[in-house]
């Protein structure tokens, strides 16, 4: 469970649990690949960590930003 940084305030810039997970899903898998970047770190930890201060560039489908 993810306590720190809160929840809700990661869902609050993605804008819903499932976009969140999704966004941290998909940058954890992008991490794996490069094991020279996180160190002993976990994928989903570093992924977590860039949301948290806005380092990651989220682009959402026009279908989701349209409401």
């Amino acid at each position: 469970m993810i306590n720190n940084p809160p929840v809700n305030e990661l869902q609050g810039k993605v804008g819903t649990r499932y976009m969140l997970v999704t966004v941290v899903a998909k940058r954890a898998r992008q991490l794996v690949l490069d094991p020279e970047r996180i160190g002993n770190l976990k994928p989903v930890s570093v992924a977590v960590d860039e949301l948290y201060d806005n380092k990651l560039n989220i682009k959402f489908p026009e279908e989701y930003t349209a409401r």
